[in-house]
């Protein structure tokens, strides 16, 4: 028997001779052995994982959770000097008295547990998938979510405001009208039998630039107060945004990149329904945070079409005295010209000045729709699933009516995937709201253009080119308002032709009464024609 042991173990040796048998793997030993050596071992009782063992709220304010995957070791209750605790390692003298530092208590009734069940009851506790930070637990996430909603119904308030400003800004011109009328009637007829009409034109003028007034000048306090929101990198993968609040003024970033959170995403059949409630929750914020930033780019947008209309304002003011004072001999109406050029001169500046950061916003606006149309919605990472896949046909609608569907798909999981595709809807919705406002801005643009073109081309026909720097001046008012209606028609026509494509600017449109015991498929619906 030595001997033949020996020649196999040379012919094993030798090139080309059989290999010997690699020694086979030992499968692991069913969980409840584990358990129960566990158990025996530290002389506790042994738990694994349950989602209902959790940490007590009233606890979770006061630990980690990075430190308690890291350490380990997890509180299920603390009542007086006594913790009932979750450990991998009881008899650690080190951790035991770590546990008691933390809890405040003299005496812990230990549990052991393996290492990965104590890790998923950590992160159950927090509410986050594996590997992610606390931050990326729901309650965080709407927390976020309702203040970033808080933070968008004040950029509506704002742009409401800017919306009252301008209709203001329309009386104050249309005062502007009546009191040129006036005036001119006034100083061609003087004080004769007109003298009836050019009064009261005079006070509803006067009385209309007033009102005008003030309507916009309380928003000149309220452009101040316009809430910025940065942009910011966001790095790819799965990351969770994290929310700081250092001294009362909430601050948005973004936790490192989850490593395997995708992968794990990718997997979405075999999530357990806690886990996909909480990536579509994740997807939620992050849809959310999207349209918070189209809704500052839209204020500060509606804040730049403020700022033209009060620069055409100042254009009728300035436009209005270089008449008078080209036309009417000089005389203590001159002041009255000149107070107008004068005013007309700073209305059009700060105009110009509320513009400029518009511009910006409307640039920046366009750069964000363009990145986020190439970008994979929760309905791409989510469809096509294999759990509706019953039929050859692939029929969305009728897989999700498919009995074998609808038991995962409107029951609690399905209605956070139906409020997330809603959110991507309204998402989708707000950004195209924002290219419209750009096009709003482009048009007001425009109308600024017509009006320096106007007033310099009346100038000119009116006065002629006899006096060489007013017709040099007038021709550069038409230049420039050419520029201005060149400028604005590059921002409006392709947010027009946007428009006619897009199914959410049709004359149609439908209401819904969703009934969330059903499928969306048997939701009622009242369609509504623009011809009714």
């Amino acid at each position: 028997m030595t001997r033949e042991r020996e020649q196999h173990t040379r012919q094993a040796a030798a090139p080309g001779g059989p290999r010997p048998e690699e020694p086979t793997r030992q499968p692991d030993p069913p969980k409840h052995e584990i358990l129960a050596r566990l158990s025996g071992r530290y002389g506790c009782p042994a738990v694994e994982y349950d989602e209902d063992l959790t940490v007590p709220r009233d606890l979770l304010r006061h630990l980690d959770l990075d430190t308690l995957r890291s350490e380990l070791w997890m509180p299920l209750s603390v009542g007086g000097d006594r913790a009932e605790v979750v450990a991998c390692d009881p008899a650690d003298p080190g951790l035991n008295r770590r546990i008691r530092e933390v809890l405040g208590v003299d005496a812990i009734d230990f549990r052991v547990a393996t290492r990965p069940d104590l890790v998923r009851l950590i992160e159950n506790s927090w509410d986050v998938n594996p590997g992610c930070p606390a931050s990326a637990g729901r309650t965080p996430l709407a927390k976020a979510r309702a203040y970033l909603a808080i933070v968008r119904t004040r950029y509506s308030v704002q742009r409401t405001q800017f919306a009252r400003s301008r209709t203001g800004l329309a009386l104050t011109r249309t005062g502007l009208a009546c009191v040129s009328i006036a005036v001119v009637l006034l100083r061609l007829f003087g004080a004769g039998d007109l003298l009836a009409v050019e009064i009261p034109l005079l006070i509803l003028g006067a009385a209309a630039i007033a009102d005008g007034l003030f309507w916009y000048l309380p928003v000149r306090g309220e452009t101040r107060e316009i809430k910025p929101y940065p942009l910011y990198e966001v790095p790819e993968g799965f990351s969770s945004l994290e929310v700081s609040d250092p001294g009362g003024e909430m601050h948005f970033g973004r936790s490192a990149v989850v490593e395997g959170a995708a992968a794990l995403r990718q997997d979405w059949d075999s999530l357990a329904p806690v886990e996909r409630r909480r990536f579509l929750a994740n997807d939620r914020l992050n849809i959310a945070e999207e349209r918070t930033v189209q809704a500052y780019l839209r204020t500060m947008m509606a804040k730049a079409r403020t700022g033209l209309a009060f620069g055409r304002t100042g254009v009728s003011f300035v436009g209005i005295g270089i008449g008078f004072l080209r036309q009417f001999d000089p005389g203590l109406w001159t002041v009255f010209d000149w107070a107008l050029i004068v005013a007309g001169t700073l209305m059009l500046a700060e105009g110009f000045y509320w513009y400029f950061p518009g511009r910006k916003a409307a640039d920046i606006g366009r750069e964000t729709i363009a990145r986020a149309s190439g970008k994979k919605g929760p309905w791409d990472l989510i469809f096509p699933s294999l759990c509706l896949y019953t039929t050859l046909n692939r029929d969305q609608a009728a897989e999700a009516s498919s009995p074998p569907a609808q038991p995962g798909v409107w029951a609690t999981t399905g209605l956070a995937l139906e409020r997330t595709v809603l959110a991507d809807r309204r998402n989708a919705m707000s950004m195209l709201r924002t290219l419209l406002a750009r096009s709003r801005t482009g048009a007001a643009f425009i109308r600024t253009g017509f009006s320096i073109m106007a007033v310099g081309a009346g100038l000119f026909v009116y006065f002629g080119g006899g006096n060489a720097p007013w017709a040099a001046f007038d021709v550069l008012l038409v230049v420039v308002g050419l520029y201005l209606i060149g400028d604005g028609l590059r921002w409006a026509l392709p947010a027009e032709r946007l428009k006619r494509r897009s199914p959410f600017c049709t004359g149609d449109f439908e209401i819904v009464h969703p009934d969330y015991s059903e499928p969306t498929v048997s939701w009622e619906r009242l369609s509504f024609h623009h011809d009714n």
